[in-house]
């Protein structure tokens, strides 16, 4: 059976340091050899990617339902790129996913106590290529606070992020009983470079390619 590169996702709480150790990682697989491209979602060098920016920073205002589904359009715009590039053995390391979207999404809490429904948020990402390993780095809202640049964005309020992480843990309790070892919690309060070495530990396995297709999230419930 031919093998393919493996699909890495880094999620977690924003100022969590997923950007910093996405970046080390794909720079350490680089120097291993192994073909690698880094993404990172939003997009936000496409026009629909461009949307999202301009909402990110509050320059513009959009309704909830058509922001979440801007940021699932943003993210099946790559998926065929996605699918290509691991099949050309190439690891793709991705800076959030479809984990972030659906997360976010339904941790808005409305004046008038309009939500998004956490089915609703999910359903535009199914059928989206599944990661071989999402790692979660796991780190508490009030830590996060404290790092530089905090509250630069929209979203970047310790209540939300709180919410955010209940969410996540639903999503990680899913994808586990799915797919067992496919979610991995890593502690994000350590100091860099122990995250870094436990990133490694727990990606180097998956540096000689993958055997069999790339899955596809949520499809068939």
């Amino acid at each position: 059976m031919l093998t393919r590169g493996a699909f890495i996702v880094i999620e977690g709480l924003d100022r969590s340091g997923k950007s910093t150790q996405a970046a080390v990682l794909k720079e350490r697989l680089a120097g291993e050899g192994v073909q690698v491209e880094l993404m990172k979602f939003p997009d936000r060098t496409t026009s629909i990617g461009q949307m999202i920016d301009a909402y990110l920073r509050s320059s513009i205002e959009l309704d909830d339902h058509v922001v979440h589904l801007l940021y699932s359009a943003n993210r099946w715009e790559l998926a065929t790129r996605i699918l290509d590039l691991l099949a050309s053995g190439t690891t793709v390391v991705c800076d959030r996913y479809a984990f972030s979207g659906i997360a976010f999404s339904a941790s808005k809490i409305k004046t008038s106590n309009r939500v998004l429904p956490y089915a609703w948020c999910r359903a535009p990402d199914a059928g989206l290529p599944a990661p071989d390993v999402t790692l979660f780095f796991d780190i508490a809202p009030s830590a996060a606070r404290a790092r530089g640049g905090y509250g630069e964005e929209r979203y970047e309020r310790e209540d939300m992020q709180g919410r955010v992480m209940q969410a996540y843990a639903r999503l990680g309790a899913e994808m586990e009983a799915e797919r067992p070892g496919s979610w991995v919690r890593v502690d994000a309060g350590q100091s860099v470079e122990n995250v870094t070495k436990e990133v490694w530990d727990l990606v180097s396995p998956l540096t000689r390619g993958i055997e069999g297709e790339v899955g596809k999230l949520w499809v068939g419930e």
